[in-house]
């Protein structure tokens, strides 16, 4: 069941960047919304590790 509190996007992309999403999720034993959340993760983690945590208000964090 989806989290109420989880947000949701959505985005546009070409076939092409669609088809191989898919295919290296598939490959990867991931859905393709569990590739993306993989890839923003690393990226976040990236970030951080070079530039320092980001801090998240304690608004956000409480949202209902």
């Amino acid at each position: 069941m989806r989290n109420k509190k989880n947000k949701h996007i959505g985005i546009e992309i070409y076939p092409e960047l669609h088809y191989k999403l898919h295919y290296i999720a598939k490959y990867e034993g991931r859905s393709a919304n569990g590739q993306i959340l993989y890839l923003l993760r690393k990226c976040i983690k990236e970030f951080e590790q070079a530039d320092g945590p980001i801090e998240v208000p304690e608004e956000i964090l409480n949202k209902k």
